[in-house]
């Protein structure tokens, strides 16, 4: 076989649970929605255009520039809200009262558990139903493992540069001049 003849990759048809590959958009807390969210594209134009597209054309082969862009864009927004999710913890676990700090962390632990325990139950769900049950709990249960390392690193932080006896919130006394 000659360079000139070798065969040539088929196009792929993406369909909508292409969109599925990678984790699921994280689950922005209310507490701090405000601050993560603030001037992050949520790609709701695309989308729109994705679903005028499937609406007109009624299948997923014609409307392949559509879910290709609204991908790229949820894989970019997304990663993008993980890292300020992550950022925001750690920016609590530096600032928040540390009694508050630590009962968030208690809450988050919490939550990891019980998103644990959720997994190995849908680890006994069969077919579609159970992939996206368990591709869902994957996902939370990372972003919520992440979060609460943030937090425990930013409260990790605070212990450090707080001298013994003093807490963070605590107003420095300033020497004026040295004896």
């Amino acid at each position: 076989m000659d360079v000139d003849s070798q065969p040539t990759m088929e196009e792929t048809i993406l369909v909508g649970d292409d969109l599925m590959l990678g984790p699921p958009s994280p689950v922005i807390p209310p507490e701090i929605a405000s601050h993560v969210l603030e001037g992050v594209d949520l790609c709701d134009g695309i989308l729109r255009n994705l679903f005028l597209c499937l609406q007109i054309n009624d299948i997923e082969p014609f409307c392949q520039d559509e879910i290709v862009l609204y991908r790229q864009c949820a894989e970019k927004r997304d990663k993008e809200l993980r890292q300020r999710l992550q950022d925001s913890e750690h920016k609590l676990g530096l600032c928040m009262p540390l009694e508050q700090a630590k009962e968030r962390a208690a809450q988050l632990q919490s939550e990891v558990a019980l998103l644990e325990r959720r997994m190995i139950l849908a680890s006994g769900i069969e077919g579609m139903e159970g992939f996206r049950q368990r591709w869902s709990l994957h996902g939370r249960l990372e972003d919520n493992k992440k979060r609460l390392e943030a937090l425990n690193q930013g409260i990790a932080k605070r212990k450090i540069e707080a001298p013994q006896g003093e807490s963070k919130g605590d107003p420095v006394k300033k020497k004026w001049f040295f004896w």
